[in-house]
């Protein structure tokens, strides 16, 4: 048997006394100097969660945050600065938008981070809910925000995020690739190549095979560098219900990362399992599974109360309510809802150790993703209840010795 692995996903929640402070001080997330504070004391919490033995640390993608609650606009910036801050503990993010962003690129950056890192770095890809900035940085493929509600919308942004996962995937795994993609094709235009290639020459003789065609045009590219892991790093992609993402991500490896309930997440994880047996692959219950919590520690439930108002209300009721209206629907209490949503694990050691071991007797998760609203949470504040989880409840906690990541691992889009 083994421990989980436990992943901290951080974003500033830039804090405010309470909402009315918020609105008085709009908009909160241009607050520079309160910015600059909060996040150079996140990297207090990296290095404390490298210390501590977590497995990884990561970070999110969302923009346009004038409200101040997630002003994570750059993940990969964060890792590569992490990557000189710690030691130990692996670096990545849970995710890139993909459909708003250029699957080249996205390769390309990962690859170099996964070397800045020495092979610690893992990826992770989102398909986007938040319209309000998905529009805007997705309109040149006209991609629209979804909350997995089967619409046309959800059916096309669902399109653009698999074809976009694949082609990185390919990017990684193979030395050349030509993408005849309906959202997005390399080189371009497809039909015709890129001609006109002063180069080609040079392509021909030191390139990758194959580049150029016999009348110079450029037929395929080769995405450089190739990922320090082979073949490429482990990936993640953030799910809240779905359950085609979870027969995406069993074709692939993939981790999908639950932001749900437990019994939705035990359906998806046996999915996983059972998709994989129909590919001929072997995954055990909870291999490749990773679950997100928000905990918090107390002694007695008007603690708990008190510390979910401080910390995590307002952000439940005006960001995750506004886009899951289901969440907060007819609620006069919306501590109790939360506390109601089995999502807050809050308590004594003995609570937290009773509550993730009843989650892990259901599915045995080989990631634990646990998130606090830092900095709405105070920097130490995080820092002293991470090193309760790890120290105190991490080693009461047990899942099978799973393989370790690279072993049967596809090479790409199966």
């Amino acid at each position: 048997m083994a421990q989980p692995k436990v992943i901290v996903n951080l974003y500033p929640v830039l804090p405010a006394k309470d909402e009315a402070d918020r609105a008085a001080r709009r908009p909160l997330g241009r607050e520079s100097a309160l910015y600059q504070r909060v996040i150079h004391e996140m990297t207090d919490i990296v290095k404390a969660a490298d210390e501590l033995g977590a497995w990884g640390v990561s970070t999110i993608e969302h923009h346009l945050h004038s409200e101040g609650y997630e002003v994570s606009p750059n993940p990969g910036v964060l890792n590569a600065y992490w990557a000189s801050q710690v030691k130990n503990a692996r670096l990545g993010a849970l995710g890139y938008v993909i459909g708003t962003r250029d699957p080249i690129r996205v390769a390309e950056e990962m690859a170099i981070l996964d070397h800045l890192t020495q092979g610690k770095y893992f990826a992770g890809f989102a398909r986007g809910y938040q319209k309000r900035w998905t529009s805007i940085l997705g309109q040149y493929t006209d991609l629209q925000a979804t909350v997995s509600d089967g619409s046309e919308d959800d059916r096309a942004n669902r399109e653009i995020f698999e074809e976009r996962v694949d082609q990185i995937l390919t990017c990684w795994t193979e030395e050349s690739v030509a993408f005849e993609g309906k959202y997005y094709q390399a080189p371009y235009p497809y039909e015709t190549g890129v001609e006109g290639f002063p180069a080609t020459d040079v392509a021909r003789r030191l390139g990758s095979p194959n580049e150029i065609d016999e009348n110079g045009a450029v037929r395929r590219v080769s995405v450089v560098p190739a990922p320090f892991q082979q073949p490429h790093p482990p990936v993640f992609t953030a799910v809240s219900g779905s359950i085609e993402s979870i027969g995406f991500c069993s074709d692939r490896g993939i981790v999908p990362v639950y932001f749900t309930g437990l019994d939705g997440m035990v359906e998806m994880a046996h999915h996983y399992v059972d998709r994989g047996k129909e590919r001929g692959r072997n995954y055990r219950l909870g291999e490749r599974q990773c679950v997100v919590r928000w905990p918090h520690f107390a002694q007695n439930d008007a603690e708990a109360r008190r510390i979910l108002a401080e910390r995590d209300e307002e952000f439940y009721r005006n960001h995750y309510g506004a886009f899951f209206p289901a969440l907060i629907e007819g609620a006069t209490d919306m501590v109790q809802r939360m506390l109601d949503t089995g999502l807050f694990p809050i308590g004594t050691v003995e609570d937290q150790v009773a509550y993730w071991q009843a989650l892990l007797d259901r599915v045995p998760c080989e990631f634990l993703c646990l998130i606090w609203h830092y900095a709405q949470a105070p920097k130490q504040t995080v820092i002293d209840e991470l090193e309760l989880f790890m120290t105190q409840v991490l080693p009461k906690l047990d899942v099978p010795d799973f393989p370790d990541w690279g072993q049967d691992t596809p090479r790409g889009p199966q």
